[in-house]
């Protein structure tokens, strides 16, 4: 697809937009745009309320139309690798979405409306590469959310409403700040959580007879480890096994979940590669 040039970036016709719509394998019909230097959201686009899939990732786009969720029928939305500070609250009309991905943008905690917890149908949900330190409570209500991207942030203790999300299996949240506690309760002390483990989190009712004979068998071992360890060197260090098993996990792998540059670099890179 053409490119154009200029100050303010990229534009995209309506006309040019209906032509890079494709079926996909499943009977979507899928609009990408991704790595065409657009430095804002096409508002022709909010013309084409029948798109499934839209890829406007490797982009340089700031900020998202606030009447977003007119897209009554998108299915998937990329936007990984812009430049975006906050999403709007209409986010949450999109409630036919299974996979959004926001990763690698410029997203704090406050730029995450509590509307992201209408989205139900989300399966997947990318906030990797982003500077979050905490999420919305709401999201407690993705009861369908089976994937999490939450790596390269600045979380210190893994959001609550994660135990509760029956349906989640995959979680990443390499290289964050996360710490557990060291003490008796008497000025306890914060240590960084080793990010070179890698635990999925899978539900029991997906694992074979086998498989689950030893996940329990090891959980037992570990157990059993730190009981040792409270005798020995007393109560901390059975608390700090226990805990070097739930926090780090891995899986949910993203187009740039492994990227270790910042983000201009990684979008230039991009360029190239196109």
């Amino acid at each position: 697809m053409p490119k154009g040039k200029g100050a303010k970036g990229t534009k995209v016709s309506l006309k040019t937009a209906k032509k890079a719509i494709r079926m996909t394998p499943d009977g979507q019909r899928k609009l990408t745009l991704s790595n065409m230097g657009l430095t804002s959201f096409p508002k022709c686009l909010l013309k084409l309320t029948n798109v499934d899939e839209l890829d406007l990732s490797r982009n340089l786009i700031q900020k998202l139309p606030d009447n977003i969720g007119n897209f009554s029928s998108l299915r998937w939305l990329d936007l990984h690798s812009n430049k975006l500070e906050s999403v709007p609250e209409s986010i949450g009309n999109l409630v036919g979405l299974t996979h959004l991905n926001l990763s690698n943008n410029r997203l704090n905690s406050a730029g995450l409306p509590s509307t992201l917890g209408s989205l139900t149908n989300l399966k997947s949900l990318n906030l990797g590469m982003n500077q979050l330190d905490a999420l919305p409570p709401t999201l407690v209500a993705l009861n369908n959310l089976q994937e999490l991207g939450l790596f390269d942030n600045l979380f210190i203790k893994m959001p609550e409403f994660v135990k509760v999300l029956r349906n989640l299996t995959k979680v990443n949240v390499k290289r964050n700040p996360l710490s557990y506690a060291q003490g008796d309760g008497k000025g306890m002390l914060k240590k960084k959580a080793e990010p070179e483990e890698d635990v999925y989190l899978v539900h029991e009712s997906g694992l074979c007879t086998t498989c689950l004979k030893k996940c329990k068998a090891e959980m037992e071992r570990l157990i059993t480890e730190g009981q040792r360890g409270r005798g020995v060197r007393g109560s901390c260090d059975g608390d700090i096994l226990e805990e070097k098993r739930i926090r780090t996990f891995s899986g949910l792998m993203a187009p740039n979940s492994v990227a270790i540059v910042n983000q201009d670099v990684w979008r230039i890179r991009g360029k190239v590669e196109y």
